[in-house]
């Protein structure tokens, strides 16, 4: 039996006891209990074999800082090593890799894997890891920041760590851990906001930003690894969730600092692609995760909430060809025409705009595989051993209102009284400024 088998034998072993149930859940944790304590500093003979898996689509224009700041790691250089999966760049990507930096294993991917799959097959190709650590191409790490970011996992504090990120130039905050509303949009905390004491303590968070983090390879692999459904977005959330379920611990680690270009990559591909991807993985995310009971109030009000949005990104400007009341009115004028048209052609094309077909198609992801969603969100139940509502202090703004639209704040608010949602989450919303967006 190999060392990571027995190492995961007994960390199951130790977690498996039956969930709290949440007709009598324990006391959720309010967002002031969230800080931690991390322990003394580790002997360097004790740090653990690290793989850095890096994902990278056209970014060659970031290799060499990313590259330049893992060099100078403050890190024994026999217990790291670092992967490259190459998602079928055309920009000379592979070849600047093999010329100026041949000390990265290079993999070499005909298509588009998306970050998901990239990552985990950057994971089952470090076998004899015993910490994953997953960094965006366009990043930048300080030398301390491996030894850092590790650290509280081999102490055995948690099991899945996140770095402190800064904007390129150090001036704003990117990341400081994470949380999301109740129907699943991420918080990325901190971001855009100036540097201040605030984000310079260690603390439990929901998830680690996917950008930056590490997690204990045993972990990683119980739990599933990523969800290669996801393609990108929210993978590092739901994963947070699922390790949380779990019974293990996310933390959030100040003291290992990198720097981040935001959206590098993302903002070359076309805009609607994006879109189907934000507006569907935090659905799959609150499907898959929340208990029965919980999800039976909340996704009535997260599909809602849904076709709200899409409502208001398709373009449509006025309504009248669809209103009944307005058939025999105006019989000569464009009113009546509009209505003899739309009653002779209900099939017709309307022109809404391309976001809008995008929410669209990304919840009927969810909706129209309704027997494979069921099945995966099984799986991940079975995972289960803490309750819920000991892990809604993790989401730090819970009853955040997405859209400053008056009639979606009114449409969030009734739904979350009417369904019970605002007794879930009393009291739980995090104090401070309203996340950016």
């Amino acid at each position: 039996m190999s060392r990571r088998s027995r190492r995961r034998g007994r960390r199951r072993a130790a977690t498996r006891r039956k969930p709290a149930p949440d007709s009598a859940p324990r006391p959720a944790p309010a967002p002031l209990d969230l800080a931690v304590t991390p322990g003394e500093v580790i002997a360097e003979t004790d740090l653990p074999r690290c793989a850095i898996v890096i994902l990278n689509l056209d970014g060659r224009h970031h290799l060499e800082p990313c590259f330049s700041g893992l060099r100078a790691l403050d890190y024994p250089e026999d217990r790291f090593e670092v992967i490259l999966i190459d998602n079928a760049s055309t920009d000379g990507s592979v070849e600047a890799i093999k010329s100026e930096h041949a000390w990265v294993r290079l993999i070499e991917n005909d298509t588009n894997v998306g970050f998901s799959s990239g990552c985990n097959q950057g994971a089952a190709l470090a076998p004899d890891a015993e910490v994953l650590v997953f960094l965006n191409n366009d990043m930048r790490v300080e030398p301390a920041w491996l030894r850092e970011l590790v650290s509280p996992i081999a102490r055995g504090e948690c099991s899945t760590t996140t770095a402190r990120m800064y904007s390129w130039d150090g001036k704003l905050m990117n990341s400081a851990g994470g949380g999301m509303n109740f129907h699943g949009i991420g918080i990325q905390r901190g971001y855009l906001e100036e540097p201040d004491p605030t984000y310079a303590m260690a603390r439990k968070t929901l998830f680690a930003c996917g950008g930056a983090m590490a997690v204990d390879a045993a972990v990683f692999e119980e739990v599933g690894g990523f969800d290669d459904e996801y393609f990108a977005y929210y993978e590092d959330v739901d994963l947070g969730w699922r390790t949380w379920l779990a019974g293990k611990e996310v933390w959030y680690v100040p003291s290992a600092e990198c720097y981040h270009h935001h959206s590098s990559t993302s903002g070359k591909l076309p805009g609607e692609m994006i879109r189907v991807l934000q507006v569907r993985n935090p659905m799959l995310t609150c499907f898959k995760n929340y208990s029965d009971e919980n999800l039976r109030k909340i996704l009535p009000a997260m599909l809602g909430l849904a076709m709200r949005r899409m409502f208001l990104v398709s373009g449509l400007q006025d309504d009248t060809p669809f209103r009944i009341e307005h058939a025999g009115r105006g019989r000569r004028g464009p009113v009546r025409r509009a209505w003899d048209k739309a009653r002779t052609g209900v099939n017709q094309a309307v022109l809404v705009r391309k976001v809008s077909a995008a929410d669209m198609i990304g919840v009927n992801d969810l909706i129209g595989r309704w027997d494979h969603w069921m099945e995966r969100r099984r799986s991940v139940q079975d995972l289960r051993r803490r309750s819920d509502q000991e892990l809604f202090g993790l989401f730090l703004r819970p009853q955040w209102c997405v859209e400053d639209e008056p009639a979606y704040g009114e449409l969030q608010a009734g739904l979350t009284e009417f369904l019970g949602i605002d007794e879930l989450f009393r009291g739980l919303d995090e104090a401070g400024p309203e996340p950016n967006k």
